[in-house]
């Protein structure tokens, strides 16, 4: 035997991705640190107090392909039974269209059968999207060049009311990226892993506990019981390599010496980070070219008995483009959380005329809701990168040798999701692990 590989990883930034990243690292017993610059982990999935509730910085489902997600929340200890809500494929547009996979066919048969008998459709717009799923099967979902999704949808004949329907409000909730704009691949990507393969894997899982609770803690805790450290109000502001590593820089003025660096935080901080490596100026600036999609989150309380049909439903033609009951998910009677996905009007909006104008729209949509008694704004103005045609997203594999980029908007079949930002955090985790055993084996 050799003399044992020393390793000492960081992780910078606490988000999914960062979690997803010293996690997956604190599993195969390696030593981490992962640097959080706020008190609050979890990026942008995670819990804010307002009024006495918990509420989200944005309102998020998780779908049953998020194979990776899953997978870190039973690592760390999550009962899914006890914090998700896991429901059948079934998409509800309010009095207009309700769609919902067949539960005695495997898939894809379920989504199609589903298509076949879906209400609020004539049997054009049914077959229309049959034939449409059918070519997407028989292409592999995969396109010979990448073109808007608009676009795509057009070529393939779909009729705009199915497009107002089904389409747009898929696309907005998993890419956040208009419909003219949005890269059709990306969205087939999704359609792919959620559609196609197991049944499970289309089901919506709607969280009962806000993100923080959910996600972030957990992972943080998991962390931290295998030996991980997991350093809060600490914002690196430099990396540096050095002989046999990396030096770390925080804003205490205080060095810290690692063999790797997994940087995980927002794209438009990567650049400030590594203005000492002049090796990841290519990739920084790819990630400073990046345009970024808003998400509105508007939370209105309503006297306690008030209470949706469903736990989450879609509106059509409406400022307003998803209705959450968070009575029937969190307990939190009365309390209605809507979300408004990607660039439009609402933006020159100042908060209260929003929320004065989301609650005419319920009202409108649901006549027996009485007058709220509070609301709460929450605006993520840089929520997603705008996930457009042919995007050129940065590697998470660096031209530095043992520095890796996480994060959503890093290089993967992905939106910008919480799914998109574990899988890159894990790749990233990964590649250390199989570097460290190769090199341990040399040794040996």
């Amino acid at each position: 035997m050799g003399s044992q590989l020393k390793s000492n990883i960081a992780v910078i930034g606490g988000g999914c991705a960062g979690l997803a990243a010293a996690s997956t690292l604190a599993e195969h017993g390696k030593p981490v640190t992962l640097f959080e610059a706020s008190i609050q982990l979890g990026g942008r999935a995670r819990g804010v107090d307002w009024q006495g509730q918990r509420l989200d910085n944005g309102q998020h489902i998780l779908l049953g392909a998020y194979s990776e997600t899953l997978r870190l929340l039973r690592l760390a200890g999550v009962d899914e039974k006890s914090v998700l809500l896991r429901l059948p494929l079934q998409l509800a547009m309010h009095d207009e269209f309700e769609l919902s996979g067949c539960l005695w066919l495997p898939a894809p048969l379920h989504i199609l059968a589903g298509l076949l008998s879906a209400k609020g459709l004539c049997w054009g717009e049914r077959l229309s999207a049959i034939k449409f799923m059918t070519w997407l099967r028989l292409s592999g979902f995969k396109l010979r060049q990448d073109q808007s999704l608009g676009e795509l949808l057009r070529l393939r004949k779909q009729p705009q009311r199915l497009i107002s329907l089904l389409w747009e409000p898929l696309c907005l909730a998993a890419l956040n990226t208009p419909l003219d704009t949005a890269s059709a691949q990306v969205f087939l990507n999704v359609l792919q892993d959620s559609f196609a393969k197991s049944k499970s894997d289309s089901n919506m899982l709607l969280p009962r506990e806000d993100l923080s609770s959910l996600i972030a803690e957990p992972l943080a805790g998991f962390i931290q019981n295998q030996g991980g450290k997991v350093e809060r109000r600490t914002s690196i502001t430099n990396v540096k390599p050095d002989h046999d590593g990396f030096e770390l820089e925080n804003d205490r003025g205080e060095l810290e010496h690692f063999s790797h660096v997994i940087i995980a935080v927002s794209p438009f901080r990567l650049a400030s980070l590594v203005k000492q490596i002049p090796a990841l100026h290519d990739s920084a600036s790819m990630a400073e070219s990046l345009t970024y999609q808003p998400i509105y989150t508007i939370y209105l309380q309503y006297p306690t008995h008030t209470k949706l049909a469903l736990p989450m439903t879609g509106l059509v033609n409406s400022l307003s483009q998803w209705v959450f009951d968070r009575g029937q998910l969190y307990g939190q009677h009365g309390l209605l959380a809507v979300v408004i996905s990607a660039e439009g009007a609402h933006q020159a909006m100042t908060q209260e005329a929003l929320a004065n104008a989301v609650s005419r729209d319920l009202s409108e949509h649901f006549p027996h809701l009485a007058a709220p008694l509070w609301h709460k704004v929450i605006a993520e103005k840089r929520a997603t990168f705008a996930c457009t045609v042919d995007i050129q997203r940065p590697k998470q594999a660096t031209r530095v040798k043992n520095l890796y980029l996480a994060g959503d908007y890093t290089a993967g079949n992905y939106p910008a999701t919480i799914e998109g930002a574990m899988r890159s955090g894990v790749q990233c985790a990964t590649a250390i692990i199989g570097g460290l055993y190769n090199s341990a084996k040399q040794i040996r």
